[in-house]
């Protein structure tokens, strides 16, 4: 695999765990472990694909849907419980990006920064949109938004596994969301404005 080809992996993966952080783990670590388009066996990042850190990913799983279900996915992510959760996808970003870079034998130290960054984007993105969209419905469709979130993480890190440049599509299609996003509330904030 070229240099390329692993900076788009890196990519995704890093995408992937910044919408949601342990399913799409989960998942990547799977395919590694089986060795399907990724394999982090022989580097130095070979425990993503350990069956402890699978486990602990699971277990990771399992706490996140516990927490969103008892206190509600807005409370989870605003509390102490949502700063927890950032900073666990920034450290999966940073891992997944350089163990993609590894497993081809380039040097993993430069995905930790790039991890970072497109985790942080990722997480920033999802945050707006989903507290934007939870805003505006009902209670029971609001549950169902983790979902939704997991099944973006997923589909982001296991097609970066399959075709590794489709993750600049999401990486320009999460940095154009996020700046929308932003754009609408500086326009409703400069509307408030005139009211004044």
């Amino acid at each position: 695999m070229t240099l390329f080809l692993a900076i788009c992996l890196g990519i995704g993966l890093a995408l992937g765990v910044g919408l949601r952080p342990f399913l799409p783990a989960l998942l990547v670590g799977a395919l590694a472990r089986g060795d399907v388009g990724i394999d982090f066996s022989g580097t130095d990042l070979s425990f993503l694909e350990s069956p402890v850190f699978l486990l602990v990913l699971l277990l990771g799983v399992i706490g996140l849907i516990v927490a969103e279900r008892r206190l509600g996915a807005d409370r989870v992510e605003a509390g102490p419980a949502g700063l927890v959760i950032g900073a666990v996808s920034l450290a999966l970003g940073a891992l997944f990006f350089a163990g993609a870079l590894a497993d081809d034998d380039y040097s993993w130290w430069p995905g930790i920064a790039g991890g970072i960054v497109c985790a942080a984007l990722a997480v920033a993105t999802a945050r707006v949109f989903f507290r934007r969209t939870r805003s505006r419905l009902d209670g029971e469709a609001a549950a169902a938004l983790p979902v939704y979130a997991e099944g973006a993480g997923v589909v982001v890190a296991g097609l970066s596994v399959l075709l590794p440049p489709l993750s600049l599509v999401a990486l320009a299609f999460l940095a154009w969301l996020l700046l929308g996003q932003r754009r609408r509330e500086g326009q409703k904030y400069a509307g408030l404005r005139v009211l004044r």
